[in-house]
């Protein structure tokens, strides 16, 4: 007996030696592709003297100083149903999870079976046991354990594939919470633009029909013509006109914010208000090194990549033997009363190497897939840090640029309401045309429409700018704690 188990474990050190100078070539982490990423020193769009740079706060929304904003935005963190769709994903990840790393540890199985046998008469008596066949018994009842040796990591690295892919749902959720926080506000602004617009266009036909009535009495005593009348009913039906589709633009902006939050439209109201009210906060973008923790696309992307690596890995071990460990134990008895004494135990020990020779050339198809995977996981990592780069130069552009717009329409603005006043004064004296009055009612509609315009979009390239900065999330926090 000492002999036997003397040769066992001389065989199994035979096996260890042979495959030994295999090993160090199958060592996890093999499998790390170049990133070779360019990263800028700086944002060509930013503001000089940035040394008072920071991170964004996680309630970056509470600068724009709304309260009903703030709260739609809580509201929407805890009831909107894409971010329940990201989070149940999360439980499906980490479920992969435990499913990849079973292989590592070991299987252990029950069973109990009972057996009734008889034999056929022609065999006992040819056997010379006589007519009838024998009847027997046979009970059984044992643990069978087996575990496969992962000398070349790829249960490992599977197991490890399936963490960064966890991680990367985790990454998933913090994308789908930024994108419809940012939702919620854009949504929001153009609710206020159009309540904003509706204000402006009410006010314009007011003056519009003011301006009619004038004209007017002006034909009923001889002064205008026909033609100056119809001229200004078509002003004034034009402004009238415009006031349905910007209904339509604000009852279905409401009906969205209202999916956004998780609620019923018909049970939804937005009070609103007015863009003008919404302040825009300072944002300082800092470094665009910082950008690559503070933006959660980036990484879970980078958390793909991570994973596909693995998968390279645990495809290349995929080549090498695969060693299997089996031990039953148990008792078997012919007589159930029996069946559990000393005599009645067995055990068998099984250890096997199963070596790939051909098999149709799968094994070195799934490994050029999973370096396929590899490779475009690796370009898709380096366009997303890229255009996060282009992200934060865009929206810096476009809140600079549209703040200063801002403050040149307001401008127009003012020049046109007092070329307006002037001009409905002068009407009223007799000493002006209706063309001019005309000319300058139109330019005084559309500046003070085009100013929404601009208002709407300066605080969308704000929230955009947040967005691209990552919306002040870091990796050791979450969107969500912001409540």
């Amino acid at each position: 007996m000492v002999r036997e188990r003397g040769g066992f474990r001389l065989a199994w050190a035979l096996v260890l030696l042979t495959y030994s100078p295999l090993l160090s070539g199958c060592i996890l982490g093999s499998e790390r592709p170049e990133l070779a990423l360019q990263v800028p020193e700086a944002y060509r769009a930013a503001l000089k003297g940035g040394a008072d740079a920071a991170v964004p706060a996680l309630d970056w929304w509470r600068g724009f100083r709304s309260n009903e904003l703030t709260t739609l935005m809580d509201v929407a963190q805890v009831h909107n149903l894409d971010i329940a769709v990201a989070m149940a994903q999360i439980i499906q990840a980490d479920a992969q999870v435990g499913v990849s790393g079973a292989p590592l540890l070991p299987t252990v199985s029950g069973n109990a079976s009972a057996e009734r046998q008889k034999q056929s008469a022609s065999n006992t008596v040819a056997s010379g046991q006589g007519f009838g066949g024998t009847t027997f018994n046979t009970f059984e009842t044992g643990l069978t354990a087996s575990y496969m040796l992962d000398f070349w990591g790829k249960n490992r690295a599977t197991l490890y594939a399936a963490e960064e892919n966890a991680t990367a749902s985790r990454y998933n959720r913090e994308i789908v919470t930024l994108t419809t926080i940012v939702t919620v506000a854009n949504t929001y602004f153009q609710i206020l633009a159009a309540q904003d617009q509706l204000r402006v266009t009410r006010r314009n036909l007011e003056a519009a029909e003011r301006i009619l009535s004038l004209v007017k009495k002006q034909f009923n005593a001889g002064t205008a013509s026909q033609l100056d009348v119809s001229q200004q009913e078509a002003l004034a039906a034009t402004q009238r006109a415009a006031i349905p589709p910007l209904e339509v633009t604000l009852g279905q902006n409401i009906a969205a914010l209202a999916v956004l939050v998780g609620r019923a439209p018909a049970n939804f109201t937005v009070h609103g208000g007015s863009t003008a009210q919404i302040v825009v906060p300072r944002v300082t973008p800092g470094l665009p090194s910082e950008l690559l923790y503070q933006r959660p696309d980036i990484r879970q992307a980078e958390a793909t990549l991570a994973a596909s690596n693995f998968s390279v890995e645990a495809a290349r071990a995929a080549f090498f033997p695969q060693i299997q460990l089996t031990g039953t134990t148990g008792f078997q008895s012919a007589a159930l009363a029996s069946l559990f004494t000393p005599g009645a135990w067995f055990y068998t020990l099984t250890a096997s190497l199963t070596q790939p020779i051909f098999d149709g050339f799968l094994l070195e198809s799934q490994l050029k897939q999973a370096k396929g995977v590899q490779l475009q996981n690796l370009q898709a990592y380096r366009k997303v840090v890229l255009s996060a780069f282009s992200d934060v130069e865009k929206a810096l552009i476009a809140l600079q640029q549209f703040t200063l717009q801002q403050r040149l329409q307001q401008q127009v603005v003012a020049a046109s309401q007092q070329a307006f006043d002037v001009a409905e004064k002068q009407l009223s004296g007799g000493t002006i045309n209706l063309i001019t009055v005309l000319q300058a009612e139109q330019t005084l509609f559309t500046a003070e429409n085009n100013l929404v315009t601009v208002r709407l979009s300066k605080l969308e390239a704000a929230s955009s700018l947040f967005q691209a900065l990552g919306g002040g999330w870091t990796p050791g926090g979450t969107l969500a704690s912001a409540n």
